[in-house]
């Protein structure tokens, strides 16, 4: 037994750290954006519009400018927030990404033609099971945050879309704690959600072709690392 390190050892390291306060603190002590994404940013909280919070922002900063991607998908534009922040400190990277709400869609050509300078975003109007398997670029970022219970049904053709070495970051899916519960414990309502989530954490967290990592941020990011040409998921 190694006594000198169990009775010096900061046991403050084993506490979880999610908590209230340390939500606030990131949020308030991060940078914050400026312009026109904080005057998006600000638009959706007063519409109840559900974009990335400032902490996932913060992080696809790192992400957007350690990466550098070249070819960005994303799945669920709503105002085309995510998309222009990935495009401001992803100068040269060309962004294509999905919507189907004909509300969302209305909002985001609107900011798209105002603020996307460099043109970098493709914006393509309709259903991401219908769209996916008809795409024929390859990428090396992909962005899921759009229909929580369908993330595990657009996998297969996003992967086929994904280079070698390409990452995948999906957004809410710890759905607030439901994840971890068992399924009689949540409402009815969130089941089918709740099954499809279940469904993805099966097909990626120990897959041999992937290498992927739960972070607890937000409402939980699941983040893919795609290792293999060909990678087999569960049926």
């Amino acid at each position: 037994m190694v006594q000198t390190y169990s009775k010096n050892a900061n046991h403050n390291m084993r506490r979880p750290v999610v908590k209230e306060e340390v939500v606030s603190y990131i949020r308030t002590h991060q940078k914050q954006e400026t312009g026109h994404l904080r005057e998006l940013a600000d638009f959706a909280r007063q519409e109840n519009i559900p974009i990335i919070q400032p902490e996932v922002v913060a992080y696809f900063r790192f992400l957007m400018q350690t990466l550098a991607p070249k070819s960005i998908l994303e799945i669920g534009t709503a105002i085309g927030f995510s998309a222009l922040l990935m495009a401001h400190y992803a100068p040269q990277a060309q962004i294509t990404t999905l919507e189907r709400n004909e509300e969302m869609l209305d909002l985001a050509r609107k900011n798209l033609v105002k603020y996307d300078s460099r043109q970098q975003i493709k914006l393509v109007e309709g259903d991401a099971l219908d769209i996916l398997p008809s795409l024929e670029d390859n990428y090396d970022f992909v962005f899921m945050d759009s229909a929580k219970s369908k993330y595990i049904v657009f996998l297969p053709q996003v992967l086929k879309r994904l280079q070698v070495g390409g990452v995948i970051v999906i957004d809410d899916v710890f759905q607030g704690g439901d994840l971890v519960k068992p399924i009689l414990e949540v409402k009815r309502g969130q089941r089918t959600i709740y099954r499809g989530l279940q469904r993805l954490m099966d097909a990626t967290l120990n897959n041999p072709d992937l290498t992927a990592s739960l972070l607890p941020i937000s409402d939980g990011l699941l983040m893919i690392r795609k290792n293999a040409p060909n990678v087999t998921l569960p049926d």
